[in-house]
């Protein structure tokens, strides 16, 4: 027995399927009304309502069906997902369940784009995020989900909580259909080998027949459970006039079907129950394992939220009292403790502090902040407390700036089309026509054979390797990037690779570790060893959150320091075994002066009363992997950039140590996108890669885009591909493969259209029987599976050095 509506409390109709996910569990709601409603509040961040109510919300009217998503109009559900774009127009961000393949993004973008007070829309068909960019002078957000609902889409809010919902109802939907189809496909097979030897006998026997039955109930829940999406899509498309693959697809399922349903009823003419449960199942597996590629780097994007705190240390009065961030106003004072990352822009009221902004600015050195000086939301404080007054708070942040560049970004790239889909566009029309004219003639010559000749038609010159060209070769080609450490995140990153022409790396974390270490040690005294000068080193800076201590991290608690004390922007000084050191910039921790040793890294000088100790030369080492991953990026014919937003020499020397010619520093970024657009104008196509949040915009807007595993969560979820192992080599492998993947998607392309402008005649001419029929589709999609299968287990190697064509990638001067 179901249990009562979540919202209202009313029984339940039996067959009714309304849920809404409120604290990660399903809840049942008795109507559309209450389903709406419920969302709202969810969406809205309200979901906390259902926890402290004291009774039952009353049931919504029912009397306008048309009203469904008419809370979505309110203001303050409409802060969640829509904001505000220039000239008066608004954007809507929303989460679009039910997206299969290209041909979704299309449809969406068409009907969509007709409404009136459009004015574009982009869909995502990677992460099923699309962006609405529209006039609210004309049409409102309810229009927008109900236009979505009306093409079988499920429209919901482009929030956190939403995203990780639609994935995993997907990621179970697909799990279930695959595992039908796969154990159908097994058990269906065992019984066709009998039925083949029985094939043109002319008469059923008992035994024959037998085989035939059971194949029909094995086979009846792939078709109507997992082959379900194939219906669906192919039904949508129709109703737009639009030939997708999931019409022929579904059409030949269909009919292959129901010709086996009464061949085994009636005892007569072939059965294809085999074929239709491993094609179905092929199709599935392909998608699925898309599907889980994508859904891995996406359950971890939760956007700017998760960059800020969830709460902030505001005064009132006199006293500190920790507030939401969202409750934070433009004239609050704030407290930043050490280690506290900044919730809103402002203006330092007292304190001195070190502030890494390395997220914002890509500048890694802790930029020093006095009374007077602004921070920005993201950054992290330093080494001591500020008082702070709110210059600017939520939307109106720098950090809420970048997240709509990248959104500009992404709404201006174009929607990728998959190759198999533009090939066949043509080829479902031209099918369909011969089945129609087959049936046709021979209707006149023998109507006792037009259906089966017609039939014959449909299944031999099936879609089915034309289907699977792609899908299969991009799964094999996902999986073994995965296995070489590149997570792809973007279903149009193999399509995109192979015609990239240029890989612009960012320095901080991505060309270099991202974490300081002790580069050098050299000793000034007699009796100190190097372990000695990192133990006493790592004991001053055990208690500080700069970033710099990080390189002591090893060695802390070999000794303990005590009465530490910070001089922001100078050094720090503790007692040691009832010694006092220093540590820091020469001026501060000798009471002589004493020039730095020359040579790479930042120089610390370690000092105690009577003088100095040793130099400590710390910096972030080049990966080991850069420069042969220049080298071998050059080698394939791309043009290798550095573009980063530190200020300091080290860009230079870090672009010479890896063998990067040319180079950009203390690029904002706004110049990063900018620089980009200049490139891509120009007929380039680009591959960026990246690690801070400064980089999400450019990453964004790129051809391709790769984000280092350590990159922050909001440049990871905007990447097409994650880099797990940090090795830089695997770019350059990935371009081979992409190459290599590319060849087989023609070389599949090439088979199935070989074999259909081959089988179609002699099917039409009534030369092939049906059972002849699908033996032959089946052999053809094994071919191309087979084919796409060498891709997983192709070799981590960068041979492939195909220049790219000079159209694409013309001579441009640095």
């Amino acid at each position: 027995m179901k249990s009562p509506c979540y919202h209202c409390g009313l029984p339940v109709p039996a067959g009714s399927n309304h849920s809404v996910v409120i604290e990660g569990v399903p809840r049942s709601m008795c109507c559309p009304g209450c389903e709406a409603v419920a969302s709202a509040i969810v969406s809205g961040g309200l979901d906390g309502f259902y926890r402290y109510r004291e009774k039952q919300s009353d049931r919504p009217e029912q009397n306008q069906p048309q009203d469904r998503w008419s809370a979505y109009d309110l203001p303050e559900v409409q802060q969640q997902f829509v904001h505000d774009w220039d000239g008066g127009r608004q954007m809507a961000a929303l989460l679009i369940g039910g997206i299969t393949c290209a041909a979704c993004v299309w449809l969406i973008e068409k009907h969509l784009g007709q409404l009136a007070g459009i004015e574009k829309v982009s869909v995502n068909a990677s992460t099923q995020r699309a962006q609405i960019v529209f006039d609210p002078e004309q049409i409102q957000p309810s229009a927008l989900f109900e236009a979505l609902e009306q093409i079988g889409y499920r429209p919901a809010p482009a929030t956190a909580a939403n995203r990780e919902s639609v994935i995993q109802s997907e990621h179970r939907a697909a799990l279930r259909r695959l595992g039908v189809a796969g154990l159908g496909t097994m058990q269906v097979m065992m019984f066709a080998i009998a039925l083949y030897f029985g094939a043109g006998s002319g008469d059923v026997g008992e035994f024959e027949r037998y085989f035939r039955w059971v194949s029909l109930l094995v086979a009846t829940p792939v078709v109507f459970y997992a082959a379900r999406p194939f219906f669906s899509a192919a039904l949508r498309s129709l109703r737009t006039r639009h030939l997708s693959m999931d019409v022929p697809v579904s059409l030949a399922i269909g009919l292959a079907y129901g010709a086996s349903f009464y061949a085994t009823v009636f005892g007569t003419g072939e059965v294809y129950f085999e074929s239709i449960s491993m094609f179905t199942f092929f199709l599935l597996l392909g998608r699925t394992v898309e599907m889980r590629a994508r859904h891995r780097a996406g359950l971890a994007s939760g956007g700017l939220a998760q960059l800020l705190p969830m709460t902030a240390a505001r005064y009132g009065g006199t006293e500190v009292a920790h507030v939401p961030v969202a409750a934070l106003a433009a004239g609050d004072r704030i407290l930043l403790r050490p280690g506290d990352t900044i919730p809103a822009d402002g203006e330092v009221l007292e304190g001195e502090s070190g502030v890494d902004e390395s997220l914002l600015s890509g500048e890694s050195a802790l930029q020093q902040k006095t009374v007077g000086s602004p921070v920005y939301a993201g950054s992290v404080n330093g080494d001591s407390s500020l008082t702070v007054r709110v210059t600017a708070a939520g939307k109106s942040t720098r950090l809420s700036a970048i997240e709509r560049l990248v959104e500009r970004a992404q709404l201006e790239k174009p929607a990728q089309v998959a190759l198999a889909d533009r090939v066949a566009g043509i080829f479902v029309g031209v099918v369909l026509v011969a089945a129609l004219s087959a049936f046709a003639v021979w209707w006149q010559l023998d109507p006792s054979r037009a259906f089966w000749v017609a039939l014959s038609v449909l299944v031999v010159t099936c879609p089915c390797a034309l289907s699977l060209a792609t899908p299969a070769a991009l799964a094999s080609a996902t999986l073994r990037l995965q296995e070489l450490g590149l997570l792809v995140a973007g279903g149009s990153l193999l399509e995109t690779l192979p015609r990239i022409s240029r890989v612009v790396f960012d320095k901080t974390g991505t060309l270099t570790r991202g974490e300081p270490r002790i580069l050098h040690i050299d000793l000034l005294r007699d009796g100190w060893t190097e372990q000695k000068v990192k133990d006493v080193a790592a004991a001053l800076e055990s208690q500080t959150h700069h970033p710099l201590a990080r390189a002591f991290r090893a060695w802390r608690g070999n000794l303990t320091a005590s009465q530490l004390k910070v001089h922001t922007g100078r050094g720090l000084e503790g007692q040691i075994e009832g010694n006092r050191y220093r540590l820091g910039r020469a001026d501060f921790a000798a009471t002589q002066s004493i020039a730095a040793p020359q040579g790479e890294g930042q120089w610390l000088l370690l000092a105690d009363d009577v003088g100095a100790i040793a130099w400590i030369a710390l910096g972030d080492k080049l990966r080991d992997s850069a420069a042969q991953a220049v080298e071998q990026l050059g080698q394939m014919g791309l043009s290798v950039e550095l573009l980063s937003g530190d200020q300091s020499a080290e860009v230079k020397r870090l672009a010479a140590q890896a063998g990067i010619e040319g180079f950009r520093a203390g690029a904002s970024p706004e110049d990063k996108l900018s620089h980009m657009k200049q490139r891509q104008d120009a007929g380039e196509k680009v591959l960026m890669v990246g690690d801070g949040l400064n980089d999400v915009p450019v990453l964004s807007g790129a051809d391709a885009s790769v984000a280092m595993m350590s990159a922050a969560d909001l440049a990871q979820s905007r990447a097409d591909a994650i880099l797990l192992n940090g090795d830089l080599r695997v770019l350059a492998q990935s371009v081979a493969l992409a190459r290599k993947c590319r060849r087989v998607v023609r070389q599949n392309l090439a088979w199935a259209l070989g074999y259909n402008v081959i089988a179609l005649p002699l099917a039409v001419c009534g030369l092939v029987p049906p059972w002849a029929a699908a033996i032959g589709m089946s052999l053809s999609s094994l071919v191309v599976v087979i084919n796409a299968l060498r891709l997983s287990r192709a070799a981590p190697s960068t041979e492939d050095t195909t220049r790219v064509e000079p159209n694409i990638r013309p001579r441009l001067a640095d």
